[in-house]
């Protein structure tokens, strides 16, 4: 037969009794949590937005008389002021017909001085009552008609003319042309493809957005900024954020708001310019663009730490006078660094957990410290 030691149960009895009181001890002590006080701060109110690049000026230039391309003076892509010459169509036939049209008003003048001296003589031997009055009637009708030859071989030679300077095309303002459609040879006319597109780049157009509720928020907010040109220290910066993630350092301007609501998407369409001086946004291009008030507005904050979210939204839990935990829903704005803005379900002063929420729950009571202060558990 075995036999058990009896100094073994005294010691078990212990063990039993001494976890007993330490767990009694661990649910009797308040969790320790650090928190954060709700504070005030002054930011800048921004927002961002989905934009579109959109050339101040952007042509396809045309042939205005028909011919073949004799020269052309860009390559693809370069970069033109206003009145350079871009190409050249065969002078040849419209010199010669300027030359014509020329001859042409030669002739009508010279029958011109031959009606007029008609009209002189007819009307001497009338006023002699030696001619008849239909005689001077007929020389004064000839002289009306041949001034009206002139005049028409004036306007066929001013229109020949310009249809001799069309045969040079050049660039209607400073710019950027893009690829050219023809080559020297090709026969081109009105009718024929655009020649080449050109666009202005410098400066450069941004269009964007707006909800309905953004555009009245601006409204309420900026005293009527969107469309008042004489408030342009009320405008907000629009910055620019570049494909690749680069901010451009310079600052666009709002020049423009549309004047109607798009039903089908309840938005309205605003402009901002950019000087574009390193040409980085290109008409077409997409990009982002963040709206930004020139003077801060006072916000409420908190660590980004503190907030949890469930199925019902974002939440908070706060730590009331009575040192117990309450779970408070909150509306979140945009975040800044570390720190959150609270839009509302919060008040300045009330004091949020951000470390140890793990360990409590709505209703406990808690011992709370200051988080960062030496004294706070890790």
């Amino acid at each position: 037969m075995r036999r058990f030691s009896t100094t073994r149960i005294p010691t078990l009895a212990l063990i039993a009794a001494l976890s007993a009181s330490a767990t009694f001890a661990q649910e009797a002590a308040a969790p320790k949590v650090a928190v954060a006080a709700a504070y005030n701060d002054e930011l800048i109110d921004e927002v961002t937005f989905i934009a579109k690049g959109a050339a101040i000026d952007k042509v396809d230039i045309r042939a205005r008389v028909s011919g073949f391309v004799d020269e052309i003076f860009v390559r693809d892509g370069d970069t033109v002021e206003a009145g350079d010459s871009l190409f050249k169509i065969e002078p040849e036939v419209y010199e010669a017909n300027l030359a014509a049209r020329q001859a042409d008003l030669s002739q009508a003048e010279a029958n011109l001085q031959l009606t007029e001296v008609e009209l002189v003589r007819k009307t001497e031997l009338f006023e002699r009552d030696v001619g008849t009055e239909a005689d001077k009637d007929v020389a004064l009708a000839n002289n009306q008609v041949a001034i009206a030859q002139v005049a028409i071989a004036k306007a066929a030679i001013q229109q020949t003319q310009l249809d001799l300077n069309y045969t040079e095309v050049h660039a209607p303002f400073d710019g950027r042309v893009g690829k050219s459609a023809v080559s020297v040879g090709e026969l081109v006319g009105p009718t024929s493809e655009p020649l080449i597109t050109l666009v202005r780049n410098q400066p450069m157009h941004v269009e964007f957005a707006l909800t309905e509720k953004q555009l009245v928020d601006i409204i309420e907010q900026k005293e009527n900024m969107v469309g008042a040109h004489e408030a342009t220290d009320q405008l907000p910066n629009v910055i620019a954020i570049l494909p690749n993630g680069d901010q451009m350092d310079e600052i666009g301007r709002v020049v423009f708001a549309d004047n109607v609501i798009d039903p089908t998407t309840g938005t309205i369409t605003l402009r901002a310019e950019f000087g574009n001086e390193r040409g980085l946004i290109v008409d077409g291009s997409f990009l982002n663009v963040r709206l930004q008030s020139q003077q801060p507005s006072k916000v409420l904050m908190i660590p980004q730490a503190s907030v949890q979210r469930d199925q019902r939204g974002d939440f908070v839990l706060v730590v009331g006078q009575q040192r117990t935990v309450e779970q408070r829903y909150v509306t979140l704005g945009r975040q800044v660094e570390a720190a959150v803005v609270v839009e509302d379900g919060l008040r300045e002063g009330e004091v949020v957990i951000v470390e140890g929420l793990q360990r409590v729950r709505p209703g406990v009571e808690v011992d709370a410290v200051l988080s960062g202060s030496p004294t706070e558990e890790n």
